[in-house]
């Protein structure tokens, strides 16, 4: 793929993916998102941004997240573009805050065991790895270290790893979880103000905020990852942590990857406090992709 390339085929969804990786790249050292953006390839074949829209442009992206394709494109780059421009354009005039459940059709997110890894299908794991590709950090609960040890890496797909965070607020995870050893990515652990001075692995930073009724303060974390430049932030799980961010009006999106999979038990997903009448629920307006067999709702919580 080149300049001179006339796109008589659709664009697809690898060359998409490598726009989105590279606006990803660039975007972290913006202020403020241009105004009119150009999305092409240089004489090589490499993705670049192109921020005077010229004839190499293949994609045109606005400010708003808008985006109109200048050549033939696939419906599943189209779709590529929908789902992740997003958090590719998160930058300090544009901070975005997205969280992910994958559960079956009752609402379960796991066993009781907490079993979860084959609850979702392969194109929704995939899915996962591309939201940690683009965004600046990843937010899990204790509860997710301990149930699934997992890397919290882009193992799947091409690109960076982003900054692990893990919220502990009574540093109850022990130094020997893999993400504490790996040195794949900076990883932070935020906790109780008064428990900032306990031991932490090397290099692991650690991070005190407010902790009072068994709530963390999480605005407050929000607060620190922007000042310290991190604007695009995708918080992964558990149904726990997902809930409380929910629950605080922290969220700009929440998607959730429904499996046709019943388990009749075990943990749920989202959890709030109780209501009265329906009209007190959320009704956020919903994109539906399908993956696999699963099926996501992206769902828009606040423009």
């Amino acid at each position: 793929m080149n300049r001179s390339s006339d796109f008589r085929s659709p664009l697809e969804p690898e060359p998409v993916w490598s726009l989105l990786l590279a606006l990803r790249q660039i975007r972290q050292h913006w202020v403020s998102i241009p105004d009119r953006l150009g999305l092409g390839f240089d004489a090589d074949g490499q993705a670049v941004i192109l921020a005077v829209i010229d004839p190499a442009t293949v994609v045109e992206v606005a400010a708003d997240g808008g985006w109109i394709a200048k050549v033939p494109i696939s419906a599943a780059g189209a779709e590529l573009l929908n789902l992740y421009l997003p958090m590719a354009l998160a930058c300090r005039t544009r901070p975005l805050t997205a969280a992910h459940l994958g559960q079956s059709l009752d609402g379960r997110i796991a066993t009781l065991e907490g079993e979860s890894r084959t609850l979702n299908g392969p194109e929704n794991l995939t899915h996962l790895h591309r939201l940690r590709a683009l965004c600046d950090v990843i937010i899990v609960g204790a509860g997710t270290v301990e149930c699934d040890n997992p890397q919290l890496t882009t193992r799947r797909v091409s690109g960076l790893n982003p900054v692990r965070v893990i919220l502990d607020p009574r540093r109850r995870l022990a130094a020997d979880y893999g993400i504490f050893q790996d040195q794949a990515a900076p990883t932070w652990v935020v906790c109780a103000k008064e428990l900032v001075a306990v031991n932490a692995p090397d290099p692991v930073r650690v991070i005190g905020v407010s902790y009072h009724n068994q709530r963390l303060d999480l605005a407050a974390v929000i607060r620190h990852l922007h000042d310290s430049g991190l604007f695009g932030i995708f918080v992964e799980g558990g149904g726990l942590t997902v809930s409380a961010f929910l629950a605080a009006g922290l969220l700009d999106r929440l998607q959730i990857a429904i499996a046709p999979l019943i388990i009749g038990s075990g943990r749920m997903g989202i959890a709030l406090p109780a209501i009265q009448d329906l009209s007190q629920g959320l009704r956020p307006r919903c994109c539906r992709y399908g993956m696999g067999e699963d099926v996501l709702f992206d769902c828009r919580l606040r423009d």
